[in-house]
């Protein structure tokens, strides 16, 4: 009887060790993975500034410019187009002395479209973000748009834009179009730009573009603007002209 005992006892041990082992070459063949005692730490994207400053590199030097917390739309489209290098390359296509300098259309990249100069965008608008008192001062950085007959909404051009030259000039366009910005440094080169001399369509005789635009702050991060199909932007503007019987009102384009 107790010879039958031990013998069972023996055989319960063989088989806990041979279990014991199996599940030892298990582990070894099929490791489970090992839970990673290293603390984690969520790595936030950093933000732009509210109101992010650019400089706009130019071939007759550089413009600095800030960003309105106020205009998010506009602000945001701004640092996208700038931060992807869009405007690189784009000519500053109609300038008008005493009035404004625009840029923004990549249509100007290629001599080939020079007729259609003026026309060319990035394939949508931005809702208007016309912000009570913010004027049209010297420095002013605007959207380029289409007529109110043809754009009631004043919705901005995608990526046209101009810059004041002469408060008294644009004074008259205060509340009628998208100021998202102002210059803060390089009003000479502003001036130097708008005296250029020009053609019948205000186009500078000399090339004068954009070498890039670079922001002035660091870890910028891009921002998406919901874009609609887009058109022909074709945005006029009214240019006010002092005579000195009386003043007029001469229709001119700042997106033929």
């Amino acid at each position: 009887m107790k010879l039958k005992l031990l013998y069972t006892l023996l055989a319960m041990s063989i088989l806990f060790a041979g279990c014991k082992s199996q599940k030892a070459q298990e582990t070894i063949d099929n490791p489970q993975p090992v839970e990673d005692s290293t603390t984690k730490v969520a790595v936030e994207k950093p933000k732009i500034p509210e109101e992010p400053i650019f400089k706009i590199i130019t071939t007759e030097g550089i413009i600095t410019v800030k960003l309105y917390k106020e205009t998010p739309l506009h602000r945001d489209n701004f640092v996208k187009l700038a931060t992807q290098n869009f405007y690189d390359g784009m000519l500053f296509h109609r300038v008008i002395k005493d009035f404004m300098i625009q840029v923004g259309d990549p249509l100007t990249k290629d001599t080939a479209n020079v007729k259609l100069y003026g026309t060319g965008g990035p394939g949508y608008t931005i809702p208007a973000e016309i912000v009570e008192g913010k004027t049209h001062k010297k420095g002013a950085l605007a959207a380029a748009r289409r007529g109110d007959a043809a754009n009631p909404n004043r919705e901005s051009s995608g990526s046209q834009f101009y810059i004041v030259q002469n408060e008294m000039g644009c004074k008259h366009l205060d509340g009628q179009y998208t100021i998202f910005g102002e210059t803060i440094d390089g009003f000479d080169i502003i001036d130097k730009i708008a005296s250029a001399k020009t053609d019948g369509r205000d186009r500078p005789l000399k090339d004068i573009y954009i070498v890039t635009i670079v922001p002035d702050f660091k870890n910028v991060t891009e921002s998406k603007v919901e874009s609609s199909t887009g058109e022909t932007e074709n945005t006029t503007l009214e240019k006010k002209e002092v005579t000195p019987d009386k003043k007029e009102n001469k229709l001119t384009k700042i997106v033929k």
